[in-house]
């Protein structure tokens, strides 16, 4: 078995991981697909469930449960939206407002699965915080991140998103919607902003909740990759 990813943090209640890109959050169909988060720490932390998942490409923080309680009341705070997350991405071309709201409703699309979609009848609502932090080209990244036929000329930027509910896909949808998706989005992108990147970049950067056990206050940090 693999070892788990890094560990933020770990007490008798939980545990905080930095989840590397290219690994899913729970198994699965087939057993190409049997590796996951899940497993490689319930194989080296016996009893850790999962408490909230991470897109397979998505990097960075995610917390499991030890115990029952623990699970219960973790997975509380985030349907009740009580936890604060952020993210860090590279997006194509440069918005022309500096940050805003994205308020668009989505459901899965079941023509296409697994990719969502805007639906303004039948989507739940979904709203996404946004902000760019910089703006520049392709080749203002590093060489090992870098595609390897990437046009260097690219405009790209890199904004901090809060989504403020937590719908499957809901950040590289609502980036799509506004014309700047997220680059090695196989998904929701298309060239030349999928191949302008060897992953997809988007990281879970910092996440927010309350410790089960003793109330206090908890905030994790990963500086994105890329």
């Amino acid at each position: 078995m693999p070892e788990p990813p890094p560990i933020l943090h770990r007490d008798e209640r939980l545990i905080v991981l930095d989840k590397p890109t290219g690994l899913l959050s729970v198994p699965g169909i087939g057993p190409e697909k049997a590796d996951c988060l899940a497993s490689r720490v319930a194989a080296a932390h016996p009893g850790a469930r999962i408490v909230h998942r991470l897109d397979r490409d998505t990097s960075g923080v995610i917390v499991m449960a030890f115990d029952a309680e623990a699970h219960r009341e973790l997975s509380r705070q985030f349907q009740d939206r009580e936890t604060e997350k952020t993210y860090h991405a590279l997006v194509a071309g440069h918005p022309v407002e500096d940050g805003g709201e994205i308020d668009l409703p989505i459901r899965k699309d079941l023509d296409n699965p697994p990719c969502q979609m805007v639906d303004h009848v039948h989507g739940k609502p979904s709203l996404t915080r946004w902000r760019v932090t910089s703006r520049g080209e392709v080749g203002d990244l590093d060489d090992t991140l870098v595609g390897i036929d990437a046009d260097p000329r690219l405009p790209i930027a890199r904004v901090e998103l809060e989504p403020r509910t937590g719908r499957s896909h809901q950040l590289r949808m609502h980036l799509r919607e506004i014309g700047h998706v997220i680059l090695g989005d196989d998904l929701y992108a298309e060239d030349p902003w999928v191949s302008a990147t060897n992953r997809l970049c988007l990281h879970a950067s910092a996440l927010w909740f309350v410790h089960p056990g003793s109330g206090a206050p908890m905030m994790f940090r990963s500086p994105p990759p890329f």
